[in-house]
């Protein structure tokens, strides 16, 4: 991005989200992608729940030292570079993605956001269903699951209730709680 090894972007890019270049060793268990997205929370005054592996990446949830979810991340295996999730966690998230000054009402309950998700899965023939939605400022996020065990993930936004499929994961390898 500016040629530096640390890079972050700011109010006047990117609405204060952060990408942290890793330092070129491949991320290859969750251990080691908790320690890259520990480094990376610590900027944000953040810290670690959950922690994702799928086939293509690395996932993680930040909270709040409360432990309210507040963003999602993002850490590539082959290099450790990290930072805010596409999709949802940069579009929509109103205290840590692109439009955070653009606060706007929530008018999906976690309810609805679970049902929307549904029937969004079912008009489009799937057979996963969904669980509980996780709320993100703006936005909910929710493990799709087949048979009961988790296969991926999707989101719904919180004002609008439109849905945004995770496609970048792959297959879903396995989790570590905090």
């Amino acid at each position: 991005m500016t040629g530096r090894d640390d890079c972050a972007w700011g109010p006047g890019m990117m609405g204060g989200g952060y990408w942290q270049r890793g330092d070129g060793t491949p991320v290859e268990t969750l251990h080691q992608a908790r320690q890259r997205a520990d480094t990376f929370a610590d900027r944000l005054n953040l810290r670690v729940g959950e922690v994702m592996q799928f086939s293509k990446n690395f996932y993680a949830e930040l909270q709040t030292h409360d432990g309210k979810p507040a963003t999602e991340i993002l850490v590539d295996p082959s290099d450790g570079d990290t930072g805010i999730e596409y999709g949802p966690a940069m579009m929509w998230n109103t205290d840590y993605g692109m439009h955070q000054r653009g606060r706007t009402e929530t008018r999906i309950s976690p309810a609805e956001a679970q049902e929307r998700a549904q029937k969004w899965l079912h008009d489009r023939g799937s057979d996963l269903t969904v669980g509980e939605a996780e709320a993100f400022p703006g936005y909910y996020t929710l493990h799709t699951l087949r048979s009961g065990e988790i296969s991926g993930m999707l989101s719904v936004n919180a004002s609008t209730g439109a849905v945004w499929d995770h496609t970048w994961h792959g297959i879903y390898i396995t989790t570590s709680e905090r």
